[in-house]
This record gives C-alpha cells, structure tokens and sequence, in this order.
C-alpha cells in the first residue's frame, strides 16, 4: 500500500494547531493571512523541503525584523507549549512536538542565523529538546568547522537525550534530505569522540543516532569504522549489550557488502564448508504487486556448528536497463553440524513509494558469510487488471 507522501503532513489540522500556538506569543497574529499566503498558487506543486522553506519564509514576516528578537519568540512559544503539551511524558523514544514543528522551526534558524553564531547555537540547543532539530547545525559546521563539532561535543555529554542525539545525528556524513558535509565524509576523525561519548548511552534513541553515523561512516572510511569497532570491542568484550548493539546497527553496510574483516569480527567463518543446492524459483515471471518465492538447501559440512549470516541478493531492474542489487536478510543463527536445513523465501514486489519497480530481467541469489552464490533470472511483469 502507498504511504502518504511525506509533503502532505503539512495540512489543515497541522495548520489548525499550529496557528493556535503562534497566537500564544505573536500580538494580533491573523492566522487567515498566515495560512492563505502559505497556500498560495504554488503550495499545490511544492515539493516538501519547498514547503519548509515557504512556511518559514511567510513565518519570518509575522516574527521581529530582528533576528534575536524572532528567536526569542520562538523560544517564548516553547516554553508555553510546556504547559499545553505536557513535557513531563516525553521519553527518549519521542519528541514533546511533532516532527512538522521540528522542520519549520529548524529550517528558520538554518535559514536566517546563519551569522549569529551565539544566537542560533543557544536556540538550537533548546528546539531540540522539544522537536528533532538536526539540519539546522549543518550550515554552522561547515562555516564553523572547528567551533560548531567542539560544541557538538559538548552537546555529547548533555543531560538531556535530545541533545545528546542531535550531537551525532546532526553531524551524520550521509544523514537524508540533509546539507551535504564533505570535510566530514573525506575525514571523519572530528566525529570519533562524539560516538566515543554515546556508543553506551543510557538512551536507545542516542545509541540508533551513533549507530547511523556509523554506518554511514563506513560508506566512505571503512577502515576508520573497522578499527573503531575492534577498539569497542577490546573495551567491552561482551559485556555491553549496548556496545554490542551499536557496533552491530553501525557495521549493517559492511556486512551487506560481505567486507570479509567485518565477517571475522562478528564470528562468520569462510563458507568452505557450507554450500546450497537445489534452488528453486516458484515461478519464471512475477507480476508486479505480487511475490517472487524461492527455496534451496543449506548444507553445513563441518563437523561443528556454524554461525551463519544468510541473505539473499535482489537485482532491481533500472530504468536504464542496468540491474542494482539490495540484499535482504533470512537469518543469523548457528546450523548444526552435517546438516541439511530447508530454507523457503518471498520477497514482495508491491508497489512501494521508495522503489520504482521497471518490468524485465530480474536475478536472485543467496549470500551466505558475504559469498554471493550463482545469480538466478526471472521476469517482473505487469500486472493486468
């Protein structure tokens, strides 16, 4: 099923509560104009971060002219939904305010407080205690460099969960939607003693942050991740089922790419003695919306039990007639020795918002330890109605 596009979030009962709480701290506020000029002729074919940036615009003309004076509206605003959206039950698996908050009240800082450093970094520091306040630092970091990821580490060590998150998901060198950082992808080294602070964070939403970044270290300085994590791993030799857990979310990519020092450091030997044979597709031709289903043997030879990482490769068909591989997982668990263990699978070719689905060739594998095994063709098709 197709999920709402994400740009639709900005809608009437977003803009009824929102405009509610803009007549709390702005004097004569008119919500009617407020809302009619950001629904003007445009809003209709306004792409999401088009819609941010257009709220924000028209929110600057009802703030102070002045900068400082437009924070603290801001900050006056927040500190009277304290009482309206009662704080006191938010934990660190939710923010206090919706996300759409967090994207407007961000892109404002991103956009105008660029130049007053000590303004927006205060303000920063307070949004994301109630919403998810990341993109906003990114501009700071890159005209900041060493400022802003010294203050970043500071935010490291912040009472608050929320802060502690955005010190890392704010400097993720491949975060989505999000300002490129390029020094950060050519050198991670300034971001190490922020993960450092929150590999064992008491708050699971600060450990999946510093799992993210990562993994998206890995994509460009594999090496850097793979020592970092055999120095996480001497630190706390499975005694940290945080630690644990972080290393394991943050090494996703490479163990998905079969990175051969990645599978040693997780227990998953070279395949030897294990092979696959019989592999069966259900079907030549899968209609669109419905499934491909496959099975095969495993067969384990060794005469202990293995631990084994088993995965399947799909090659998507592109637009441009070339085949690009997502590899999913079937298990991770240990296989007696000398056995034969039947493994059946269906992978979904539904229509889905993230994947356009292109008729033609498609191929199937199995990945066992990071060895892909022979490829298998079959047809997607359309689906007749």
């Amino acid at each position: 099923m197709l999920t709402e596009p994400l740009k639709d979030m900005f809608n009437k009962q977003f803009f009824d509560k929102f405009t509610k709480d803009l007549k709390l701290v702005i004097k004569d506020f008119n919500n009617r104009k407020f809302v009619s000029q950001i629904m003007d002729e445009k809003w209709e074919n306004m792409e999401f971060k088009q819609r941010c940036q257009h709220i924000t615009t028209v929110l600057k003309d009802f703030l102070p002219a002045d900068y400082k004076s437009a924070i603290a509206k801001i900050l006056e605003l927040l500190e009277q939904l304290k009482d309206d959206y009662d704080f006191s039950k938010v934990n660190d698996t939710a923010f206090g305010l919706s996300l759409e908050y967090g994207w407007i009240l961000d892109n404002f800082v991103e956009q105008y407080g660029v130049n007053d450093y000590e303004t927006s970094v205060k303000a920063i520091e307070k949004i994301t205690q109630f919403t998810s306040c990341e993109f906003s630092v990114r501009p700071f970091i890159i005209k900041y460099p060493e400022k802003m990821m010294k203050q970043m580490l500071i935010w490291s060590k912040h009472k608050h969960w929320g802060v502690r998150r955005l010190s890392s998901e704010g400097c993720r060198p491949r975060l989505p939607w999000a300002m490129a950082l390029p020094n950060l992808k050519k050198d991670p080294a300034p971001i190490i003693p922020i993960l450092e602070n929150l590999k064992n964070d008491i708050s699971r939403f600060v450990r999946l942050s510093a799992a993210n970044n990562l993994n998206d270290i890995a994509k460009d300085n594999p090496k850097t991740v793979i020592n970092l994590v055999k120095k996480w791993q001497k630190e706390f030799p499975g005694k940290s089922d945080n630690v644990n857990w972080v290393i394991k979310h943050g090494c996703r990519t490479l163990l998905k790419q079969g990175n051969a020092e990645v599978m040693e450091l997780f227990g998953f030997d070279a395949v030897k003695n294990i092979t696959i044979k019989d592999f069966k597709i259900s079907k030549a031709k899968v209609k669109i919306g419905e499934a491909l289903q496959f099975e095969f043997k495993l067969i384990n030879k060794s005469a202990k039990k293995t631990k084994i990482r088993l995965e399947y490769g799909i090659y998507y068909q592109k637009a441009n007639k070339t085949l690009s591989k997502k590899v999913c997982r079937i298990s991770e668990k240990e296989y007696d020795k000398n056995s034969v263990t039947n493994i059946t699978r269906k992978h979904s070719f539904k229509a889905v918002t993230t994947r356009v689905l292109h008729p033609g060739l498609h191929q199937v594998s199995v990945i066992i330890n990071g060895k892909e095994f022979e490829k298998y063709n079959f047809e997607l098709v359309k689906k007749i109605n």
